[in-house]
């Protein structure tokens, strides 16, 4: 077992890092005086790894869309009982989520952590798959898709991916259709357990009112050593450009929405947290009430408080998102386009820049005292090959120079998608 302690140069701030026996990558942050105990337990298995192989394996397998999500439905339930009866036990609140790129496991408490932990590690290493409870489930998740199918936030926004991602599976709903998942099989979910599921493939991070020695203790205990299998992902080529510029339907809505996104190079290692640096202050730049486009569009009723930005990454996609509300999406657009111009051509403005970047920087410490971020922190960044406190680092370094190069090169009007959910007129 490797053991390492990671610590912050800007902040003092450190965690324990182990390679632990098991092939299990573990994180530990102990924060003596904090109530609460946060703990994760991910797998790099999200819904975009439709195609893999391990070592033994001639050809790629390639598996129906929605099965990472169908996976972690299915892992909640055991021979005996379901987890969260478990955890009820215990007084923990507990969950799961599938994403893009991952697959987690967690649970927050202020006591009993040991005996949640116990819970946690025990019921990831038991699959219980069945015909009976795949068809069961089937059910339950197709209805799942079609609610999310009705639900005009999550249409505007995959509707912009199909517009934007020619082959990508990232394009693709996180749960599927129900004609992939009606592919889904006992077997095959345990395919993809065994291939994913590989602790070698897993990390667990833990933070709040713990001892680390305890952790490891639990760890020792329950773990159960496994062989490395050389997984292998494949995504299929994808091209720089967009399919369609623009996409638009109606639904009964209170208010028109939409969605605008610029198709981006992707990135990984510390190169992406730079991109996610740049990207995200541009985007702050372009979304800030005080700055004059925000003011202009708010003052002519073209937005509203809903405007903002986000950035939205993984293997193999990064895109820059500004959404919000508005009956004039394609006013929204070309001001975006002109401002962006704006400020190629004349410059950022340092004190905007330097103001930005403090707030971003000082929301980043402190999330340092949060158990919660403090957790999805150590996880996010062992899944993206980085340290835990690198991101601060690479923030701290950022100039404006670096805002206007990712502007130039990544937010062009070619590469520029508009996603709108209109009102239905009556």
């Amino acid at each position: 077992m490797k053991q390492e302690i990671i610590t912050s140069q800007r902040t003092g701030d450190s965690c324990v890092h182990v390679k632990h026996d098991s092939g299990l990558d573990i994180y530990i942050c102990e924060m003596p005086g904090f109530s609460g105990i946060d703990a994760l337990i991910g797998t790099k298995y999200g819904s975009v790894n439709t195609m893999f192989k391990i070592a033994a394996d001639n050809d790629y397998t390639t598996v129906p869309e929605g099965i990472a999500h169908f996976l972690e439905h299915k892992l909640f339930e055991n021979e005996d009982c379901g987890v969260f009866e478990l955890y009820a036990g215990t007084g923990a609140m507990c969950n799961a989520f599938t994403s893009f790129d991952k697959t987690c496991y967690l649970f927050s408490c202020s006591k009993n952590y040991e005996e949640n932990l116990k819970i946690l590690l025990e019921f990831i290493q038991k699959p219980y798959f069945t015909k009976e409870n795949v068809e069961k489930e089937m059910g339950i998740i197709g209805q799942e898709i079609q609610m999310t199918n009705d639900n005009p936030e999550w249409r505007v926004f995959f509707n912009m991916l199909r517009c934007m991602y020619h082959v990508h599976p990232v394009k693709t709903d996180i749960a599927g259709t129900i004609e992939s998942i009606s592919k889904i099989d006992a077997p095959l979910l345990y395919k993809c357990y065994d291939t994913f599921y590989n602790l070698n493939n897993m990390v667990l991070s833990i933070s709040g009112n713990i001892s680390a020695d305890k952790v490891l203790k639990i760890c020792d205990k329950y773990l159960k050593p496994c062989e490395d299998k050389g997984l292998e992902t494949v995504f299929p080529e994808e091209p720089l450009n967009i399919v369609s510029s623009e996409i638009s339907e109606t639904q009964p809505i209170g208010a028109s929405i939409f969605q605008i996104g610029y198709k981006c190079r992707p990135a990984s290692g510390i190169e992406l947290l730079k991109q996610v640096a740049s990207a995200s202050t541009a985007s702050s730049l372009l979304t800030d009430p005080a700055l004059p486009m925000y003011e202009k569009l708010l003052k002519d009723g073209i937005i509203n408080s809903t405007f903002c930005g986000e950035i939205f990454y993984g293997n193999g996609y990064f895109t820059v998102i500004f959404s919000g509300e508005s009956e004039e999406p394609c006013v929204i657009r070309e001001a975006l386009s002109a401002e962006i111009d704006r400020l190629l051509t004349e410059g950022i403005n340092e004190k905007d820049f330097q103001r930005i970047k403090k707030s971003a920087y000082g929301m980043m410490i402190r999330e340092l005292n949060n158990v919660e971020a403090v957790s999805n922190l150590m996880l996010n960044a062992h899944m993206e090959n980085v340290g835990p406190y690198d991101s601060i680092e690479v923030l701290s370094e950022l100039t404006s120079k670096d805002v206007t190069e990712f502007m130039q090169n990544e937010m062009q009007n070619d590469r520029c998608v508009l996603s709108v959910i209109g009102k239905e007129i009556e």
